[in-house]
């Protein structure tokens, strides 16, 4: 039975030849090593980007690579300030989620102040709103969470009643579910903020995500990695998006040559995984995909935020069938009682 999919845009170029093949969630990939030079490129690439030090990393980051590809071409920085990074004093899951770090970005996208714009792609929401596409850049940093702290070497050995800060419903429930007697509290700001409050003596030890201390680094600050079947990862957690309008198909030509087969196939079944439970700031849950040979292999999580009911599975399949590998995961959590977790949560 042959299948059709909405707009989501593989993009193969060779030999100054363009093809776009359609996929859901307007993720763009290229997925052959061999790319010839298009002469269509953009003159001028303007990339807006959160002011936060990590966000002009990969802000930086992604402008060296651009020029590096195209060096006549001039690539700008349009810094901005997101809701996200002004709400500081509530969790995410109460003031509108993910959504909050990149609204403003695709306002500038649509109004054409910016052409992409940068983002962690565990900040992206799992379904884009209409008129944007969305590609993955680079091989995925490390994927893992990180334990900061001045005094423990562990999680284990932190003493009962200990402050934990997280600001992270995935987080939160995996915790709660491996270490109940640990006392979790709310954690926002940049990652120098968080650093700061714990330096303060605000919290025994506090939980970030290691890729953004390795690239600002900080990773010294680093006390130990949580393997992936201790904390399940956030999906995407890692990896760098690049979004832009779906109708700039110079963007995706030039664009494309950035992009990193794997962590795209990874990153695909994930947030196929997220969208079909309905992922969001307000559901406690993570995947984790990685690919060896022609084989993905996937592990995800649906937890309530007090980790009292935690339900994990993991599941492998061909490497084409990503999307429909994260699908599949989901619909077994769902049967095994995530459909009863999502309408509680819902209901609050």
């Amino acid at each position: 039975m042959q299948r059709t999919f909405p707009p989501f845009y593989f993009v193969f170029q060779v030999c100054g030849f363009v093809c776009h093949f359609s996929f859901r969630d307007n993720i763009s990939a290229q997925f052959l090593a061999a790319v010839c030079v298009s002469t269509s490129h953009p003159k001028k690439i303007t990339i807006a980007t959160r002011e936060s030090k990590l966000a002009l990393w990969q802000a930086h980051h992604v402008q060296q690579r651009l020029i590096t590809l195209y060096p006549h071409c001039e690539v700008a920085i349009l810094g901005m300030t997101t809701r996200g990074d002004q709400i500081l004093d509530r969790t995410l899951n109460k003031v509108g989620g993910k959504g909050l770090f990149v609204k403003e970005l695709e306002t500038a996208l649509e109004c054409g102040d910016a052409d992409i714009a940068v983002h962690s792609m565990k900040d992206v929401p799992a379904e884009l709103p209409p008129g944007f596409a969305l590609m993955v850049a680079d091989e995925r940093a490390d994927p893992r969470d990180a334990l900061v702290s001045n005094r423990y070497d562990s999680l284990a050995a932190l003493p009962d009643g200990a402050i934990v800060g997280t600001s992270s419903l995935r987080r939160e429930s995996q915790l709660r579910a491996r270490f109940p007697l640990l006392n979790v509290e709310p954690l926002r700001g940049n990652v120098e903020t968080r650093l700061r409050k714990l330096d303060e003596g605000h919290y025994a030890a506090i939980i970030l995500a290691a890729a953004g201390l390795i690239r600002l680094e900080l990773g010294h600050r680093i006390r130990a990695l949580l393997a992936p079947e201790d904390s399940i990862p956030a999906v995407g957690q890692g990896a760098l998006g690049i979004e832009y309008r779906a109708d700039r198909e110079d963007l995706a030509d030039s664009l494309a040559p950035l992009a990193h087969p794997a962590t795209m196939l990874a990153v695909l079944a994930e947030r196929a995984f997220s969208k079909q439970l309905g992922g969001s700031c307000e559901v406690p849950l993570g995947c984790y995909a990685t690919l060896r040979d022609n084989t993905l292999s996937l592990t995800g999580f649906v937890a309530t935020p007090d980790g009292t009911r935690l339900l994990r599975r993991s599941a492998s399949g061909d490497k084409h069938e990503a999307e429909e590998l994260g699908v599949k995961l989901a619909q077994q959590l769902m049967a095994d009682g995530a459909t009863e977790i999502l309408a509680a949560l819902a209901a609050k």
